[in-house]
């Protein structure tokens, strides 16, 4: 090794989903939105001045921030944005994860926080979900140097009490706690609430799932005002200029059509659940999710054995190879044409493949 190998900062990187562009495909690996941007989202792209291109964004963002703060009951110190909620994310553990003490998260969770933690050298600790995925709350009531776990969790889809999420916070009144709440909009009470009542209570979301957004790369925290001070400082001292004309401009036409917004969280959901039900009939089972993604697992069928075949007719799902998630797949809710195209696949899959066993 060359000596100046010696002083490079080596991590395990964070692997994202496969990026397929097929035009007979059906997508659902990334947990993405079937349905397109909010109308005005269209609108605003194609009004858009290029010539403003040539001047720097608004530094603070204010359009963005007040038009998320105003559709939550905020005010605009409340409110951080950024370049997807993955820069929120990484942005909030350099900001407040700088004890000595060990972070606690899920070992089963979303898995860009370890990937952050060795990146800014933070310590960090894995309770074990239950046998169910589900987190025991009574593991974060310990000493540590901060909290964060997704409502509903990734990939399990899994969702805590808000009074469990209440009690967390209230155990660790000396740290930082962070929800992140990417798929909150699928079905599940938000901790925004806490906030009013929790100083040390930080919540995350994101424009890339419920809003159709995830080629804008939009993400926002909630919190107290001087949380998001701290935020912003660090923010300042690293890049000012985070987000870019086009997305500020883009964003708040998709926070004002809040009709829109409810209308296609509202297909998703009753998608999920009638997909549940035909997966059942199918022989999966499933914890209960409420994110617009479901964690299966098939009752003689190996896991990956479906993800080939399933990538082979050009239907991609995520698989997430070793320990006890090896044998389920993370299937994204798509639109109900798409669910059913992939639903008479498995079934003709696994009744020729029952036949084999058969005989």
């Amino acid at each position: 090794m060359v000596n100046w190998e010696n002083n490079i900062r080596r991590v395990v990187p964070y692997t994202p989903g496969e990026q397929p562009d097929q035009p007979d495909m059906i997508k659902l690996n990334t947990n993405e939105n079937p349905y397109p941007p909010a109308p005005g989202v269209r609108e605003v792209l194609r009004g858009m001045d290029t010539d403003t291109l040539r001047l720097y964004p608004d530094p603070a963002a204010l359009d963005l921030v007040h038009a998320i703060a105003d559709n939550y009951g905020l005010q605009d110190d409340q409110v951080f944005v950024g370049v997807g909620s993955d820069d929120v994310l990484a942005m909030s553990f350099l900001t407040f994860f700088n004890s000595e003490k060990p972070i606690l998260f899920p070992d089963i969770t979303y898995s860009f926080y370890d990937v952050w933690a060795d990146l800014f050298r933070i310590p960090y600790e894995r309770p074990a979900l239950d046998e169910h995925f589900h987190i025991r709350k009574e593991d974060y009531f310990r000493e540590n140097g901060g909290i964060i776990f997704p409502n509903p969790n990734a990939p399990t889809g899994v969702v805590m009490p808000l009074s469990d999420i209440e009690d967390i916070v209230a155990h660790n009144q000396d740290v930082i706690v962070i929800v992140d709440e990417a798929y909150v909009d699928f079905g599940t009470q938000s901790a925004l609430p806490l906030i009013e009542k929790y100083e040390n209570l930080l919540i995350v979301q994101t424009f890339s799932k419920s809003r159709s957004m995830a080629g804008m790369r939009i993400g926002f925290a909630m919190g107290s005002p001087k949380l998001i001070k701290y935020l912003n400082d660090v923010k300042y001292s690293f890049n000012s200029y985070t987000m870019d004309r086009t997305a500020l401009a883009a964003g708040v036409a998709a926070v004002k059509d809040q009709e829109y917004f409810c209308e296609t969280c509202h297909k998703i959901i009753e998608t999920r659940e009638w997909t549940k039900k035909e997966l059942v009939k199918l022989g999966f089972s499933f914890e209960d999710s409420r994110a617009n993604f479901i964690f299966a697992t098939h009752e003689s069928c190996p896991a990956e054995e479906l993800f080939k075949a399933l990538r082979e007719r050009h239907i991609y799902v995520r698989y997430f190879p070793g320990g006890r998630t090896g044998n389920h797949l993370r299937i994204t809710v798509g639109t109900r044409e798409e669910m059913e195209t992939f639903l008479d696949f498995l079934g003709e899959y696994l009744n020729k493949e029952n036949l084999y066993w058969k005989f």
